[in-house]
């Protein structure tokens, strides 16, 4: 897959991924993902996205070289890899905050190294492709435990893990009412780990209604159709004694319909590095003194949050790119058990030879499609 302008791609042949580094890995892509933050490039949304780049940081596949310095994987090892790229071993690695490592963006003075995620996060090529060149092949790639699924397992190395990242930084006590904006995977899965930290009550708001039957079916959550009220804050109150949520966990992002004003400069013009509009419901949504934990994604520009109310309320503003790998061995024993079932948000599968087809679709939300995988013939 490559990158050749907002809304345009194709597949083309690229130069076999070498190895660079003696800690450097091939590996042959066999189960790719297209996330909803995919969608922010493809639109144009992130800045530095490069014609010619290829997108994808969710992909399993099995290990077709190593470098001669790695010493964890061999060829032919069947390996699940975290979205980020991380050194292991700098100061923020040493502190579990692989998605800040310091060592693998040249603009890592905020966000890590994220593969197929524009020159932003470090300009590595993606596994939306055959193959796929991995650095630091010791610390981040895991080889996939023999009772996982390949599902499973891809969606473990972004969706399942950031939704469950959400729900942890929203620090739920037993009993607490949580609300989630957004029914794409991170919030679906976000609103099921709600329940596994205790969660007494869990909302999830959106305005398609077939992402909302998922969440009622997949999260078992209470579900608010925004577009249905003139102000669903006020609803929220309304259904919380109008006090509001004890936590609000955000997983749209920037590119958030409910405000036309903030979706035009934010989504559209791309005054703002995209749309507030879920991340200041969620501001406004929670109680004083509640917490706010977001997971959208959003562009380093300054956007227009409603920060002073968040200061007034005395909000908890959590939030980070996921540090997937530390959430892995928790995921592991909740996939194991049954508590969680990732693969069961995926609708769509596409050969890599129609991925255009399969951004058009997940893009425009058609055909009921919540999750699309992408299927190398590689593979």
């Amino acid at each position: 897959m490559t990158y050749r302008g907002p809304y345009k791609i194709r597949v083309e042949d690229k130069p076999m991924p070498v190895i660079e580094h003696p800690n450097d890995a091939v590996v042959r892509v066999t189960l790719a993902a297209i996330c909803g933050s995919d969608l922010h490039l493809y639109h144009g949304l992130m800045p530095d996205t490069r014609v010619g780049h290829t997108f994808g940081h969710e992909f399993i596949g099995v290990v077709e070289q190593v470098g001669s310095s790695v010493q964890n994987l061999q060829v032919g090892d069947r390996v699940m890899v975290p979205f980020n790229i991380f050194c292991g071993s700098c100061w923020f690695c040493a502190r579990g905050l692989y998605s800040n490592c310091h060592n693998v963006n040249p603009n890592a003075t905020a966000v890590g190294a994220i593969y197929g995620y524009s020159h932003t996060t470090g300009g590595y090529d993606g596994g939306q492709a055959e193959f796929v060149r991995v650095p630091f092949a010791d610390v981040g790639p895991v080889k996939i435990p023999e009772w996982m699924s390949d599902e499973d397992a891809v969606l473990l190395t972004d969706a399942t893990a950031t939704g469950y990242f959400g729900a942890q930084l929203g620090d739920i006590a037993e009993g607490d009412t949580v609300v989630v904006f957004g029914a794409g995977p991170v919030g679906l899965v976000a609103a099921q780990s709600s329940w596994l930290m205790g969660a007494g009550r869990v909302l999830v708001v959106d305005h398609l209604d077939y992402r909302l039957e998922k969440a009622r079916e997949f999260a078992h959550a209470e579900t608010l159709n925004f577009a249905e009220y003139d102000d669903i804050v006020v609803e929220l109150k309304k259904q919380t004694d109008f006090l509001g949520a004890d936590v609000a966990i955000e997983c749209v992002g920037a590119e958030a319909d409910g405000n036309l004003l903030q979706h035009v400069t934010g989504a559209k013009l791309k005054l703002q590095g995209g749309s507030a509009v879920a991340l200041n419901w969620a501001i406004d949504g929670v109680r004083k003194g509640g917490t706010v934990s977001v997971m959208g994604a959003y562009g380093p520009i300054p956007n227009a949050v409603k920060f002073g109310d968040a200061l007034n309320k005395g909000l908890t503003l959590r939030m980070n790119q996921c540090p997937v790998k530390r959430q892995w061995p928790r995921l592991f024993e909740h996939v194991r058990n049954g508590y969680l079932k990732p693969a069961d948000m995926v609708t769509h599968r596409f050969p890599l030879e129609e991925i255009a087809d399969a951004y058009h679709v997940f893009s425009n939300k058609l055909d009921g499609c919540i999750k699309p995988l992408i299927l190398p013939s590689a593979a």
